[in-house]
């Protein structure tokens, strides 16, 4: 599938759209009732797997995974060298350029990964680092209920995770949700959380601080914002456990109590 390149990326000539190719995904079945499906987003240079295996782990019987893996792509950060990204980044930073065409279709995909679930269970998107940042776009689309570049969003999302990340396309997210009745009352209904290592030395903690602000000055109320007192650019047990905690009650699992 390809998708148009967002109007604001070009000089004003038309420009040729892109086809991204994506990696591998790997699903972790439920072991007990399938109450819930999430999408599950690696970080940068790393792949679905990974976090598939740190997933089964996980005392969730009632969630089936999806681990996709990020097309690989020349990353402005690391010089044009190709690596696994959801989006380019230049630099991670409030200030740098979205990649709106890489975060739309990413979003796509992910949306594309859902939309094949059953009625009555629950779907949610998580992530870490670059991952949580897709996951947050993916939020801010599903209260909009459209993309970027205008195509609709088809997903309810229930439950939205980010670990370690930050907001793309923060600028302008307040004026749009408040523009719309719907969007406002989408936003205000979606339960976030953001986990962030006060040592974070790759995607720095106040920019993790700072994305909660505008998400809940946006009107994302359900917003949970835990900050972990030296942790740097990795998750540990403690982490996922509140991930764990925080999922079981907020979509009413069953059987996942510790």
């Amino acid at each position: 599938m390809s998708y148009q390149q967002h109007p604001s990326m070009g000089s004003g000539s038309r420009t040729a759209r892109r086809t991204f190719e994506f990696g591998r995904t790997y699903v972790v079945r439920p072991k007990g009732k399938h109450q819930a499906t999430i999408v599950w987003l690696h970080g940068l240079g790393d792949n679905g797997s990974s976090w598939s295996q740190l997933l089964e782990g996980l005392p969730l019987p009632n969630i089936k995974w999806i681990c996709p893996t990020a097309p690989t792509r020349p990353v402005a950060l690391f010089g044009g060298f190709p690596c696994t990204a959801w989006f380019d980044v230049g630099e991670i930073s409030e200030n740098s350029p979205d990649d709106w065409e890489g975060l739309d279709a990413s979003a796509a995909h992910i949306a594309n990964l859902l939309s094949t679930e059953p009625t009555d269970v629950k779907v949610g998107i998580g992530g870490f680092s670059m991952g949580a940042a897709t996951a947050l776009y993916s939020a801010t689309c599903a209260a909009l209920g459209r993309h970027g570049n205008g195509s609709m969003y088809p997903i309810d999302l229930r439950a939205v995770v980010g670990l370690s990340g930050w907001l793309p396309g923060s600028r302008g997210l307040r004026n749009k949700i408040e523009g719309s009745h719907e969007a406002a009352r989408r936003a205000a209904s979606l339960p976030i959380l953001l986990c962030h290592g006060t040592n974070d030395d790759v995607a720095p903690y106040n920019y993790g601080e700072k994305s909660a602000h505008v998400l809940n000055s946006a009107g994302f109320r359900h917003l949970t914002f835990k900050p972990y007192d030296g942790l740097g650019h990795y998750t540990v047990p403690k982490e996922m456990d509140e991930v764990r905690n925080w999922l079981t009650a907020k979509l009413n699992l069953e059987g996942s109590r510790s």
